[in-house]
């Protein structure tokens, strides 16, 4: 892959922007986990390597297991998932695919009934947030490991 624009040197003050909701988001009531598994789902999704790769080693310090990981892009065919992360990964997948249909009156009612507003809330922003890496990684071509 070719070298491409350094975001960070050239937009320093909009990617603190950025960074800084990443930090925020870091202090929400998600668990780790579950904001690991919104990363990495959206990250498959997408086709970013460099976010999967980061975050896939960030799920597994924080104790998430490698069947978890391994199958997470089937999760619906599994019963390895709390209800809640099926509720999490669901919004993941359609606010990232949201060109389809976007979040589902189904899944946000379900939604309503595990969460609190500002849960969703997090959620939500957590899915726009990781989204938005996967565009700068995928667009700038970053190197996984960096």
């Amino acid at each position: 892959m070719n070298n491409r624009i350094d975001i960070t040197a050239l937009e320093p003050a909009a990617y603190k922007a950025m960074y800084a909701l990443e930090v925020t988001l870091q202090h929400s009531s998600l668990t780790k986990i579950q904001k690991e598994l919104i990363k990495i789902r959206a990250s498959q999704i997408n086709g970013c390597a460099f976010c999967l790769d980061m975050h896939t080693k960030d799920a597994l310090k924080y104790g998430e297991t490698q069947q978890r990981i391994f199958l997470l892009n089937a999760w619906r065919e599994t019963t390895l998932y709390t209800e809640e992360e099926r509720v999490i990964l669901q919004m993941t997948e359609e606010v990232t695919l949201v060109h389809q249909h976007g979040l589902s009156d189904e899944t946000y009612a379900k939604a309503k009934q595990l969460f609190t507003d500002n849960q969703i809330a997090q959620i939500l922003l957590s899915i726009a947030t990781i989204n938005t890496w996967n565009r700068l990684a995928i667009s700038t071509n970053k190197p996984i490991g960096e």
